[in-house]
C-alpha cells in the first residue's frame, strides 16, 4: 500500500541539514503503523514526504503503486483529495463553517452531488457519534468532538491511506482514548491503512506495529501481538533505551 525506497531529505542552507537518511519502509493494506522517536528525529519530515507536503531529496515514495511526487500540480491535488486522509493535532477545522460543512469539504471540492454528500455525512456522523453536533460551529464543541469531526472529514471520501500527526496531542486522557478507539475501529472496519506519528506511548499501543526513528534513520520496530498492555510496556522500554529529552515521554497516559 505504501512503500518508501531509500528516501533521504537534505535541507539546503548555510549549513546543509540531513533530516532523513535512506529510509526503507513498507506498510501493507489495512495495516496500522505508528512512528515514534525523540524530538527532531525526522518523524514529521517523513510524514510530510509521504503526504506530499514535502519532496524527498533522493529516493521514491509509492502509494498504492503510484509515485505522487511525479504528478503534475493539478493531478497531485486530486490525488491528495481522493487517496489520502489527514488528521492533525490542532484539528485544522474552519471556524466559519459548521461541523457538517467542515466534514463535507473534500466532497464539495470534488463537486459531489448534495444528496450524496448528505447521505455520506449522516452515515459517518452516526459511526463517530457526532450526529447531534452537525449544526454547531467548531468553537461550540469540545476538543474530543473537534478531533472526531476532523476524523470524519478525513474519512468521508474513503481514502486508501489515513495520515495522522499527533492526533491525541491536544486532548485529555478520556478524549484521547475515545479518539484512538475510533481510529482503531476505522482501521479494522474499513481496512484503511493508517500511519500515525505520535509522542504518546498509549496512543501508539493501538497500532499493529511501531517504527522507531532516530537521527533521521530507522532505529527499530516492534509488533503488537495479543496484549496491548504488554505492547505499551515494550514501547516505553524502547523509548527509554533510545533516550531523548524529557518532553518525549511527557504525555504518557497509563
Amino acid at each position: 500500500m505504501l512503500q518508501l525506497k531509500n528516501v533521504s531529505k537534505i535541507y539546503e542552507g548555510k549549513v546543509a541539514y540531513r533530516a532523513l537518511t535512506d529510509i526503507n519502509l513498507e506498510i501493507e493494506t489495512g495495516e496500522f503503523v505508528a512512528i515514534m522517536g525523540p524530538s527532531g528525529s525526522g518523524k514529521t519530515t517523513l510524514l510530510n514526504i509521504i503526504s506530499t507536503i514535502d519532496e524527498p531529496t533522493t529516493g521514491e515514495v509509492y502509494i498504492d503503486g503510484k509515485n505522487p511526487h511525479t504528478l503534475s500540480k493539478n493531478k497531485l491535488a486530486k490525488f491528495r483529495r481522493q487517496e489520502l486522509g489527514f488528521v492533525f493535532q490542532d484539528f485544522n477545522l474552519l471556524h466559519t463553517l459548521t461541523v457538517e460543512e467542515n466534514i463535507v469539504l473534500p466532497l464539495t471540492l470534488d463537486g459531489e452531488k448534495v444528496k450524496e454528500m448528505e447521505r455520506k455525512v449522516k452515515q459517518i456522523a452516526e459511526k463517530l457519534g457526532i450526529s447531534a453536533i452537525l449544526n454547531k460551529r467548531t468553537y461550540e464543541i469540545s476538543g474530543g468532538q473537534a478531533q472526531r469531526t476532523a476524523i470524519a472529514r478525513a474519512m468521508i471520501h474513503d481514502p486508501k491511506l489515513l495520515l495522522a500527526d499527533e492526533p491525541t496531542g491536544n486532548l485529555d486522557s478520556k478524549a484521547s482514548k475515545d479518539v484512538m478507539n475510533m481510529l482503531a475501529a476505522i482501521n479494522e472496519r474499513e481496512k484503511t491503512s493508517l500511519l500515525m506519528v505520535t509522542h504518546d506511548p498509549q496512543a501508539a499501543s493501538y497500532a499493529d506495529r511501531v517504527v522507531f526513528i532516530r537521527d533521521g534513520k530507522l532505529h527499530s520496530e516492534i509488533y503488537r501481538g495479543e496484549s496491548r498492555q504488554t505492547f505499551f510496556q515494550k514501547i516505553i522500554d524502547m523509548l527509554s533505551l533510545m533516550g531523548g529529552d524529557g518532553n518525549d515521554l511527557s504525555s504518557i497516559r497509563v
